[in-house]
């Protein structure tokens, strides 16, 4: 058992790593927001989309929610601290109708996760009773998000390139979600096993495709970034 947690700590921490990663990746788009004055053609939406999930999956790493994740509780609230500046630039850049939408999203989120530590402190008094309500709730929104993938996926069979997917960020990705499935087995953890095993099968996807069109693709063309942000998966 000693050996078991000590291996889970020294993958949670490699999870930690490589999650911590991903949430800087979107540090290039933020700075040519900020040269530009503008957010362009860039997309709030994934960045607010990670602020709900970070919150909730910090929530969950919470000793009184769930005990031994406090790893899960140490990326998911740097990564809550990130996503925050970023769509706080985002609302410092955009124009009144674009800032409204995000201000109006980050209420419902707010609320929302109001709700959620409400219900969960003040009506289930054990710690798998709270595990299992939130646990269940951050996969459904993990799973919403994994649509995004998906879309950037479909661009590439389409177009027969994988210039709109960055190969970095899909290894990245795909690196994260298998450290992170391990740690859930360790100590078999179906709230965080589930969404990391869904985003692992999703990052294998995306590097097959990869190295299958990775020949079909022009590279001589001027490389225009995609709008679609994908957000690895974290635990």
């Amino acid at each position: 058992m000693g050996g078991t947690g000590i291996a889970r700590t020294i993958i949670g921490i490699i999870g930690n790593v490589i999650s911590a990663c991903l949430f800087l990746s979107p540090i290039p788009t933020i700075r040519k927001v900020v040269k530009a004055k503008s957010v362009q053609e860039y997309k709030p939406d994934p960045y607010v989309a990670t602020v709900l999930n970070c919150a909730m999956w910090s929530f969950y790493g919470m000793p009184f929610v769930s005990p031994d994740d406090i790893l899960v509780l140490t990326i998911n609230g740097a990564g809550l601290v990130l996503e925050l500046a970023y769509v706080g630039i985002f609302i410092l850049y955009s124009n009144w109708g674009l800032r409204k939408k995000i201000l109006i999203a980050l209420l419902i989120e707010t609320i929302f996760m109001t709700v959620v530590v409400l219900i969960t402190i003040l009506a289930i008094p054990d710690t798998d009773g709270r595990s299992m309500l939130v646990g269940i709730v951050s996969i459904i929104f993990n799973i919403i998000m994994y649509t995004a993938p998906l879309t950037v996926m479909q661009r590439v069979i389409k177009t027969k390139s994988v210039k709109y997917m960055p190969l970095a960020l899909s290894v990245a990705s795909f690196s994260n979600a298998v450290i992170w499935t391990i740690y859930a087995l360790l100590k078999f953890d179906p709230y965080l096993l589930v969404p990391n095993a869904l985003g692992g099968i999703s990052g294998a996807v995306q590097l097959i495709l990869y190295a299958w069109f990775y020949r079909t693709t022009n590279w001589e063309e001027e490389y225009e970034r995609s709008s679609v942000q994908m957000s690895e998966s974290t635990p």
